[in-house]
């Protein structure tokens, strides 16, 4: 059973910890919506299995998946990986699990944050999304781990925390009028601190360009562990990205984190562009919110990278990139092993590694 606590978890003496602590497991969701996923999903179940078995060599993962492709899954899975009927709406595990805490004993306890399908009635991308709404409170019941259901509209790839008192976020995402428009930066700034035992908030003020979550972080940064960042990068002057890149750099550069240390930043150059392709788009359903026409720009981004205990699995989306984003990564983290996964059938469905994973801290 999961007990849902009536107090905040910085009272209780919990925190969030970074991505780079050891953790106990993975949770992925299985996709089959065939308004995002092409082919009936088939092309991005075969990805998501990859990226499930990359993540299964060093840390125990557990697919949810709905009843009418529960067999599937099981089939097409191996032993190993658990398989677990949960019902969701879509599959980006990232934006709908539980954000874990944990304290000095041991403990750990879920932050189950509102859920709007990336901006509800306003500029949300499907309806309806209670069943994702629903994914956290499940998750934490699954595990027997109690849970906070925290009082804002949140998803999990909009923050970045290096465990030590550092919250990176956008202001694109979290200040946007479809999350939660009666509430001031400094209103939503305390609700992070109360629940994710932060000090201090890093605002950069744009996600990757034509990211249809209203800029995600975790699509333009990622925290390699306190006090450096890879931050995805563009060279071209004459590509939008280009200035969203040198003004992340610049609040980056210029910014302190929580322990007072400058901020070290590792450029990984962005893929493509890249577009969907008239062949893509052929086998995606028509849908309301989400855009899936030939040629539309896709958010893609090396720093959609998942770490797991001395492993990176990072998505492979570009021949000519690549191996410089593989380089990059190696350098960033000497210790672990880069695994990479040809993921562009996530990135055609709106995400990537990052956004299809969440993980379990381990209790120290």
């Amino acid at each position: 059973m999961s007990t849902l606590l009536h107090t905040t978890p910085v009272n209780d003496g919990f925190f969030m910890p970074g991505e780079q602590e050891p953790q106990d497991e993975i949770w992925i969701a299985w996709p089959e919506r065939t308004d995002n996923w092409r082919n009936g999903a088939k092309p991005a179940q075969q990805v998501f299995i990859d990226v499930a078995k990359a993540i299964a060599e060093v840390t125990p993962v557990t697919m949810t998946v709905s009843a009418d492709q529960y067999d599937n899954a099981r089939s097409r899975l191996p032993e190993h990986i658990r398989v677990v009927e949960m019902t969701t709406n879509d599959s980006w595990m990232r934006d709908i699990a539980p954000s874990y805490v944990v304290n000095k004993d041991g403990e750990r306890r879920g932050v189950d944050w509102e859920f709007n399908a990336w901006g509800g009635l306003v500029d949300g991308l499907y309806f309806p999304w209670d069943k994702d709404d629903q994914v956290a409170s499940k998750i934490c019941n699954l595990r027997g781990d109690a849970r906070y259901r925290a009082p804002i509209v949140l998803e999990g790839g909009s923050i970045h925390v290096d465990g030590e008192g550092t919250l990176y976020t956008t202001e694109e995402c979290l200040l946007h009028p479809s999350r939660n428009p009666d509430l001031t930066r400094e209103d939503i700034e305390q609700v992070l601190k109360e629940h994710l035992g932060i000090e201090k908030v890093i605002w950069i003020k744009n996600g990757l360009y034509n990211d249809e979550t209203n800029g995600h972080v975790d699509n333009l940064i990622h925290v390699a562990r306190p006090g450096e960042v890879v931050l995805s990068w563009c060279d071209d002057e004459n590509d939008p990205q280009y200035q969203i890149s040198r003004d992340a750099y610049e609040v980056l550069s210029n910014e302190r984190d929580a322990k007072g240390r400058q901020i070290k930043v590792h450029k990984v150059h962005i893929p493509g562009p890249l577009y969907i392709s008239a062949e893509e788009a052929a086998g995606i359903d028509s849908c309301d919110g989400m855009e899936r026409e030939a040629g539309e720009r896709l958010a893609g981004s090396y720093a959609n990278f998942l770490i797991t205990n001395n492993r990176v699995i990072l998505p492979l989306l570009d021949p000519k990139r690549d191996d410089d984003a593989k380089a990059v990564l190696q350098h960033v983290f000497p210790e672990h092993e880069v695994v990479g996964v040809n993921a562009r059938e996530i990135l055609l469905g709106g995400g990537n590694i990052h956004c299809i994973t969440q993980q379990v801290p381990s209790a120290h």
